[in-house]
This record gives C-alpha cells, structure tokens and sequence, in this order.
C-alpha cells in the first residue's frame, strides 16, 4: 500500500485548485504579460511556473525552462506544452539554489512566485547570479498595500490564514522596495490593480543586470 503524506495531498489539491481557480485572473492579465512577454528571447528560465499559464506569451523560439517545485503542476506543464507545440524543460527545485550557472540566462521569469518567499533576498541575489550581463528579470508579483491604508490593516491582520491556506502565500509582501534593492542596475516597472481585493496591488515590469 502507498502511503500519502498530508504534503503530498495538499500539492495535489493546491495544483489543481490554481490550474481551475485561476481562470479568471489569467483573463484579467491576457494583454499586460503580451506586451511583457512577447519580445523575450534566448535562454529562459521560469521560477515557480505553476501549470505553465505564461508559456502562450513567449516567442516559440525562445529555450523555455521551468523550475516548479510542487511535481503536480508537471503534467498541467507537459500539457500546454504540447497544445503549443513546443519543446520545453520541467525541473524540481526552489528559488533559493538555482541550478544554472553564473552569467548563463538571458531572462528570468517569476510570476505570483515572491509573494511565497519567506527570505526574498536570498531568491533575488540567485535571480542577480544566473543572469547574463544585460539579461533581465521579468516579473508580476501582488504586493502590499501602503501603509497606514485600511487595506494594509487587513493584509497584515489575514496574512497568517492566508499564509496557510495558500501554501506560504504573504499578501503583505514589500517586494518592489527589495527588488530595487537586489543590485539590479536598472527597475522599470507599473503598479496596477488586480482583481482579487485583498491582494489587488500589483507590479509589473522587468530588472536589468548590469554590462
């Protein structure tokens, strides 16, 4: 008899509940990650994929490879592989140790993935480390509300519950102010808002190492 751990069953039920409860925002974010993804090239590679929603924006050419560490998402990844026709590279691993080496990748993407980092530096600098010089960090992260606003109140009072339902999800997460300070030589980025209340901050943009 195969034993389950309860880990095992709550990465399975947390993949499939993303895969069918995302459907919503991904449509919300259709036009935003075209024009953010849609010139990318080189050697990419994606940090916290999920069920590899993000590779329909990606040039056909580029060399995709997603780094997930919940194996369940892998089948939802092999999939949409598949229906686009393309050839891509699925890894189990954590942000925190990248297995690429120095100065090797033109892009790093991570989409809602810093907002489950305990220690965002550390997945920073990894990010900072694998670039190319000139490569870049793509991102679209839910961030914290201002402080002193009621919806920080709010994030800061739920952030516990919603930090264990959704697997280490921290709605009040201030990651633009340590992305801007991870090295990067230059952060261009928006701040918009998202269509789930108390995680409707958003950025996007992208981070470049220096030449």
């Amino acid at each position: 008899m195969i034993k389950v751990s309860y880990k095992d069953w709550w990465d399975c039920v947390f993949a499939w509940g993303m895969v069918h409860g995302m459907n919503y925002y991904e449509r919300w974010m259709i036009q935003r990650k075209h024009r953010l993804f849609g010139s990318l090239e080189g050697e990419v590679l994606e940090i916290g994929p999920g069920a590899g929603v993000n590779l329909q924006y990606l040039p056909e050419y580029v060399q995709w490879t997603g780094l997930e560490p919940n194996v369940f998402f892998h089948p939802y990844i092999q999939k949409e592989a598949r229906r686009l026709n393309r050839q891509v590279e699925v890894r189990v691993g954590h942000a925190e140790e990248l297995d690429s080496n120095d100065d090797s990748l033109d892009v790093v993407i991570g989409t809602l993935v810093l907002c489950s980092v305990e220690e965002l530096m550390p997945v920073l600098r990894e990010i900072f480390r694998v670039l190319k010089p000139g490569g870049r960090y793509y991102f679209v992260e839910h961030v914290a509300a201002p402080r002193g606003t009621f919806l920080r109140l709010l994030q800061e009072i739920l952030s516990p519950i919603w930090l264990k339902i959704l697997q280490g999800c921290r709605p009040n997460q201030e990651t633009l102010q340590m992305i801007k300070s991870a090295g990067f030589e230059e952060v261009v980025h928006e701040e918009f808002r998202g269509p789930l209340p108390l995680v409707s901050p958003h950025i996007s943009g992208y981070a470049t190492k220096a030449l």
